[in-house]
């Protein structure tokens, strides 16, 4: 039976949310700004980003995963759903839920600014360290976790998990 580990409450997790939401605000006002979430785990944190945005954005999704049913990457990155926004000439957000090895997010780097985008920064719910494979910048981040198998707000294993309204370490 797995075990739940506390690591961020619901009411810690919004405190986090809107204090990078004003800072985002503040570094992209008057600008034109693309949020880019990466389903399906930043769904939950997106949504709560956007409420709290001052400034007027857009949005778009992208799909990709390199998880699977599994608690380490593979490795191999599969995107399963594009963007669908112009965002030639715009700064763009990516969203994400958690930066882990930073493997997916290289990649998704890489592929926005191939669609001529003016910039492309990264927004994290949570920055972890432990297993980073990549020098990826996380931009804005809400929480620096070091270490755990981290599940609830988005976050999953094997898509369990994820309606948890905090976070939490899964011990199995």
């Amino acid at each position: 039976m797995p075990e739940f580990i506390p690591v961020l409450t619901r009411e810690r997790i919004e405190e986090l949310v809107v204090g990078v939401a004003g800072k985002i605000c503040d570094d992209y006002k008057g600008r034109d700004l693309v949020l880019v979430g990466v389903l399906k785990g930043a769904f939950i944190f997106l949504s709560d980003l956007c409420r709290h945005m001052t400034i007027p954005v857009q949005i778009d999704f992208v799909e990709a995963s390199s998880y699977g049913a599994e608690t380490s990457s593979s490795g191999n990155i599969k995107l399963n759903k594009d963007i669908e926004l112009d965002i030639e000439g715009k700064n763009v957000l990516i969203v994400e839920d958690i930066v882990d090895t930073g493997l997916t997010l290289s990649y998704l780097v890489e592929h926005i600014k191939g669609f001529g985008a003016k910039t492309v920064k990264i927004c994290a719910l949570i920055d972890k360290r432990e297993r980073r494979e990549t020098d990826i910048l996380v931009d804005y981040a809400c929480c620096v976790v070091n270490a755990g198998f981290l599940v609830g707000y988005g976050l999953d294993y094997a898509e369990n998990y994820r309606e948890l309204p905090g976070i939490f370490h899964l011990k199995f």
